[in-house]
């Protein structure tokens, strides 16, 4: 595996653990530690064994934001991306990542282990699950800082919290509690700093035990595609589509055999070479599966 520079990555019980490490630079977000997201991401999607994605921060904070080193020219130098990503106009290095985010063919939970602003808050947006240290703080304050929500927060944000306090959030910069945020809906649990890691593994855990990986794959995009289209038609052709498909899997013979004689499942299908071909449905040049 490559030697990473800005996050350290390890797998474990079927769990891929990224860890922003950065902390002198309270893990501020460059363009390095996009480009090793993305590659990093490219072998959680590339290994079966991997089942389970989460994302935490190295010290006392998750991700203080854009690292800010380069002064005035910080957002108009530090993110200037390869022509990779530049073909058309100059993309958003946190969009970009939390579109890989977003493309991922696994569940995706963040262990926000402290503070969160700007780019720190935003790409936590694309993950499925967010938990949350009890001391975490969290900051849309791209308005404060002359610039716009980034990593597509526009998109992402008013469908979590509604479109009234994201606006209020973006348009205040303001900093709130993790308190806070379990209210607004933005985060879904709360620990105490010294239980955080181990209960965000266990909820990660109940995400894929005895769960068919293709059809939690499958599943994550129904959910967050579906979000935003335009009729229940739309959804009621993809369900169809996914249900035809899996019902002829060996994974759905699995599945109601393994009830009936009161056992665990052992689902054989995998991510890498069992996806049917109608995935992916959604055609975007930003996605590296079509």
């Amino acid at each position: 595996m490559e030697s990473y520079k800005t996050i350290h990555f390890t797998e474990d019980d079927s769990i891929g653990l990224i860890t922003l490490n950065r902390p002198e630079k309270l893990n501020a977000f460059n363009a390095k530690m996009m480009a090793e997201m993305l590659d990093i991401f490219d072998l959680i999607d590339s290994k079966d064994s991997i089942k389970a994605v989460i994302i935490t921060g190295e010290g006392r904070a998750f991700c203080a934001g854009a690292d800010l080193s380069a002064g005035a020219d910080t957002f108009n130098s530090e993110f200037d991306t390869s022509a990779e990503f530049s073909k058309d106009f100059r993309r958003d290095s946190g969009g970009i990542l939390t579109l890989r985010m977003y493309n991922c063919l696994k569940p995706i939970v963040i262990a926000c282990n402290g503070d969160a602003v700007g780019i720190g808050a935003s790409l936590q947006l694309a993950a499925d699950i967010r938990v949350a240290s009890t001391a975490s703080r969290f900051g849309f304050v791209f308005a404060k800082r002359g610039i716009v929500p980034d990593a597509c927060s526009s998109w992402f944000l008013p469908r979590i919290v509604g479109i009234s306090k994201a606006l209020e959030l973006c348009f205040s910069g303001e900093i709130f509690s993790a308190e806070d945020a379990l209210k607004f809906g933005m985060v879904n649990y709360l620990f105490e700093p010294d239980e955080l890691l181990n209960a965000s593994k266990e909820i990660a855990k109940k995400l894929f035990s005895n769960t068919a990986p293709v059809s939690v794959a499958l599943t994550r995009h129904m959910i967050w595609d579906m979000s935003s289209a335009t009729s229940p038609e739309d959804a009621h052709i993809i369900d169809s589509k996914a249900i035809d498909s899996r019902g002829a899997s060996k994974d759905a013979a699995e599945g109601v055999m393994s009830f009936l004689e009161k056992r665990e499942a052992e689902y054989k299908n995998k991510i890498s070479t069992d996806m049917p071909s109608f995935f992916p449905w959604r055609k975007s040049k930003f996605n590296k599966n079509n």
